[in-house]
């Protein structure tokens, strides 16, 4: 019975990869029986005749609850047993449970385990998270499936117009290509892992599970790489008068693309050697963890970093006397499109960069509120920014539409004669 609380507790709490899934629990609880059956196989094979004989007349026998194991012990003994590992997975906290050894057999544990082992299945604040969790869950799907579709129609646009090809726009489309696999891995992941509903598919993970999880992994990191290339190449454009677009172009596909295959390699090289356990979706191991969130961290810190330092030049540019009529203009504008766009690619990222993931802590549901709800809508507002309310490309549309409508009145007109 216990056992289908702990399954109702992680359904609350799957969503945010606040405990382990499922089927690693179940794994769990699986090693413990097998352990507690060996344990008892061995004590009967050391069992004298005597010892059958007590047993017999006024002992209980060694048995496995479902949860905990617990030896053969004499009548009037109470005996402890240390919360199961699950349970201090899912809780974090060591505790212990007790039965007493009667007459009649076993007595019922005591305390009750959920709450001897730190959760209380009867706590109303866990159905309040729950909810909270499915609301979460909720917006990031509409965040997600907003920002996919709206990408999309973005990139095609930039594609589409000959007069957008540029070097600026070129890194746009980048962006937006890590975007869009960004929220398609997501979708694809919660696919993998939580759309059934039946645990017999727990026995054993494949490698396409696995491997789903290192694309996922990869499309993160690229989608921080691109926004840091976004800094990067505005800070350069205010920084240096000339250079090469094209060459530092080549730069950027190399950190944008490149990067995340070596780091993400990396990770998928430690977890097979030394943390192969379920589909690789829980990090319990923080070296092999960083070697993922290390990099994410720094590029949120130097993107941070590169914010202010255009805000700072941009400023002393603006309120320059010297300044030209026309580079003035052009500095505003500038202006206007890094603060509606350097605090949307990463930078509010920095507030909860460096907290600790700690499932417990009372800021866990602001920063997930941050990181999926808000972030998944990142995309679509990007896309808004960098393309529809982009002067370039609307100009653009209404030159092609010029120009077609041209082209009909030509054909018409050859027709006629």
């Amino acid at each position: 019975m216990w056992t289908i609380w702990v399954i109702i507790f992680w359904i609350s709490a799957v969503l945010i990869r606040a405990v382990p899934p499922v089927c690693d629990l179940l794994s769990v609880l699986k090693r413990e029986e097998e352990n507690c059956a060996e344990i008892l196989s061995l004590e009967a094979k050391n069992r004298t005749t005597e010892s059958y004989l007590l047993l017999s007349s006024g002992r209980c026998a060694g048995m496995w609850d479902n949860m905990s194991c617990w030896p053969s012990s004499a009548v009037g003994q109470t005996v402890n047993a240390q919360c199961p590992e699950f349970f201090q997975m899912l809780t974090g906290k060591k505790g212990f449970v007790y039965r007493n050894c009667t007459s009649e057999g076993w007595s019922d544990p005591y305390p009750r385990p959920d709450i001897a082992c730190g959760y209380n299945v009867n706590d109303t604040t866990n159905e309040a998270r729950r909810s909270y969790f499915m609301t979460l869950k909720t917006m990031y799907t509409i965040g997600y499936c907003t920002s996919l579709v709206t990408l999309m129609i973005a990139l095609v646009v930039l594609i589409s117009f000959r007069r957008l090809r540029c070097t600026r726009n070129y890194i746009h489309m980048h962006l937006f290509t890590s975007f869009i696999l960004r929220a398609s891995s997501n979708f694809i992941k919660d696919a993998v892992l939580f759309s059934s509903e039946d645990i017999n598919y727990c026995g054993a993970y494949t490698a396409g599970c696995k491997l789903t999880m290192v694309f996922f992994q990869y499309c993160i990191m690229s989608n921080y790489s691109w926004l840091l290339v976004e800094g990067l190449y505005l800070h350069t454009l205010l920084v240096i008068s000339f250079f090469s677009e094209r060459k530092f172009l080549w730069w950027f596909i190399a950190l944008g693309w490149g990067a995340p295959t070596v780091f993400v390699a990396a990770w998928a090289t430690a977890r097979q050697l030394h943390e192969n356990i379920g589909c690789w979706d829980i990090n319990a191991n923080a070296n092999t963890w960083w070697i993922i969130r290390g990099p994410v961290v720094l590029s949120i810190f130097i993107n941070f970093i590169l914010f202010v330092n255009i805000l700072r030049i941009l400023m002393r540019k603006l309120s320059s006397p010297e300044g030209r009529s026309s580079d003035l203009n052009q500095y505003k504008r500038l202006a206007k499109s890094t603060l509606l766009l350097i605090p949307l690619f990463g930078v509010h990222y920095i507030i909860f960069a460096f907290f600790p993931e700690d499932a417990s802590s009372g800021t866990m549901e602001i920063q997930l509120f941050f990181e999926l709800a808000l972030g998944s809508f990142q995309g679509f507002v990007v896309a808004v920014l960098y393309c529809f309310l982009n002067g370039s490309a609307g100009s653009s549309e209404k030159m092609e539409a010029v120009a077609f409508k041209q082209t009909l009145a030509s054909a018409s007109q050859h027709l006629s004669e």
